[in-house]
């Protein structure tokens, strides 16, 4: 059952046993949220701390669990329905208790005479009962309450059965980006179902297994670029053009080539973001060329990438330089102090979210290095908070995993100015020898992209960061 927002503001006072779902305020700056998903139907038995509904802010999902034990009396906000916080969302009746019927089995009852067959403890029908989808017994009222926002759908054959093949929409996504058979993963739910908890754990058993075949390859040779970026590594043309589309368990698959299929929520939320940010600043772009020679032998030396490195030079250069650490809203300029630094991570199909490592000049290149790492996992986790997302003054993205070598990013809107990071490579290069001889050397190499706002910006302001940044990476452990 669903109410427009004026209905739901007449409805203010909660019956007695009563307890209400409420839009919660996740972070200090979130404002509203959308419903992306309903667990429950109205009429719904629910235990406490179970999932009732996903919700999303931005690119930030989050499963809301129910407070108390107790019948789903009312649903009153639709998916895909964006409230502020503190909005009901639903009430839970909990003056009821586990083992009475459901409000439609009791009304549907053909003889009021006959005992209404018990539900199960969870509030699912047994085996043995009719499913609710049968037809309508013809003396019942058409108008009868129990009907509002009842949605009909297939008794599943088994409670256990229905728990243990249904995967929640975060579930389901975490399983597609890390690329996990939901098959293999032991559920600690209900009737065996997979939570969110069992997916990350299997997840984190993988990848340690993993980690020390990673560790051996990196000591015995240098190990692939970037890989601690954000970004995937594509799969190879060969493998992409005999593998089947497959879709994860639970979940239907994509629909074939020449279909019209709607944006995702968060597709939608990154193209509203970056159309108005074309809208809005003036995009410039400088590329300044730099020698990763000195940055190669130190990261080699502590088992990193070259990302944490490029992040403490960038910081190092947004100090000398504050005008790019900067946002732009309307006509009031302002320069952050604080350096938060935003970190591009790529979820694959699901689209980007760039994390924000809050005061990241309190970090050497190591423990940027340790924050990037978990930001990135907490990303395709879902386990990033709104105020993850929030605040950010200046924007780090790396496409070059995929061997780019020049981008023009758009800017991360209010800041004034991103960096793109492209691949590392090696070529030859004519340098000066201590003598002031020319001479051509096999170094590493990498272009540095920087989009701008000629709004707040001038193309020297742009040049000289690039200069200095370059200084920063090409004197690593000279400075």
């Amino acid at each position: 059952m669903s109410y427009s927002p004026t209905e739901r503001q007449s409805r203010q006072e909660a019956p007695a046993h009563t307890v209400e779902v409420t839009m919660p305020q996740l972070g200090v700056s979130m404002a509203e949220g959308t419903v992306a998903v309903w667990h429950k139907r109205a009429g719904d038995w629910v235990e406490a701390e179970e999932t009732v509904c996903e919700i999303t802010t931005d690119k930030i999902d989050s499963e809301i669990p129910a407070p108390a034990s107790g019948r789903v009396a009312e649903i009153l906000v639709e998916a895909d329905e964006t409230v502020p916080v503190g909005t009901v969302l639903a009430r839970i009746h909990t003056g009821v208790r586990a083992g009475e019927a459901h409000p439609d089995e009791q009304l549907a009852a053909p003889d009021a005479r006959e005992p209404a067959v018990a539900a199960a403890p969870d509030g699912s029908a047994p085996a043995d009962r009719p499913s609710d989808a049968a037809a309508p017994d013809a003396s019942a009222p058409a108008d009868r309450p129990s009907d509002l926002g009842r949605r009909d759908v297939p008794a599943p054959e088994h409670a256990e059965d229905r728990a243990s093949h249904y995967h929640s929409p975060v579930v389901q996504r975490i399983a597609e980006r890390e690329g996990v058979d939901l098959a293999r993963v032991q559920g600690s739910g209900r009737g065996g179902r997979v939570r969110k908890q069992d997916v990350l754990a299997f997840i984190a058993r993988r990848d340690a297994e993993r980690s020390d075949g990673a560790a051996d390859y990196a000591r015995s040779g240098e190990p692939p670029l970037h890989t601690e970026s954000p970004y995937r590594e594509p799969q190879s043309a060969g493998a992409a053009a005999t593998a089947k589309p497959q879709a994860p368990p639970g979940r239907v698959a994509p629909a074939p080539p020449g279909e019209g299929e709607r944006l995702s929520r968060m597709r939608r939320s990154i193209a509203q973001h970056m159309v108005r940010s074309l809208r809005t600043a003036a995009h410039c772009t400088s590329i300044a060329e730099a020698d990763f020679s000195a940055v190669q032998v130190a990261r080699e030396a502590l088992g990193l990438t070259y990302l944490p490195f490029v992040a403490r030079a960038t910081i190092d250069a947004l100090r000398a330089h504050p005008q790019l650490n900067a946002t732009l809203e309307g006509e009031t300029l302002t320069r952050h102090r604080e350096i938060n630094l935003g970190i591009a991570v790529s979820l694959g199909d699901d689209g980007l979210v760039v994390p924000v490592i809050h005061d990241a000049q309190d970090l050497s290149h190591e423990g940027l290095a340790r924050r990037i790492t978990e930001l990135a996992r907490q990303a395709r986790a879902g386990e990033l908070s709104p105020d993850d997302v929030h605040g950010g003054t200046f924007t780090i993205t790396n496409p070059g995993a995929f061997g780019t070598v020049a981008s023009t990013p758009i800017i991360n809107q209010p800041q004034v100015a991103i960096l793109d990071l492209e691949a590392v490579v090696k070529r030859p290069v004519v340098f000066s020898d201590d003598a002031g001889q020319d001479a051509i050397a096999i170094r590493p190499m990498t272009y540095l992209c920087l989009s701008w706002d000629h709004r707040a910006l001038d193309g020297a302001m742009a040049a000289q960061f690039l200069s200095t940044l370059r200084a920063r990476i090409e004197g690593w452990g000279r400075t």
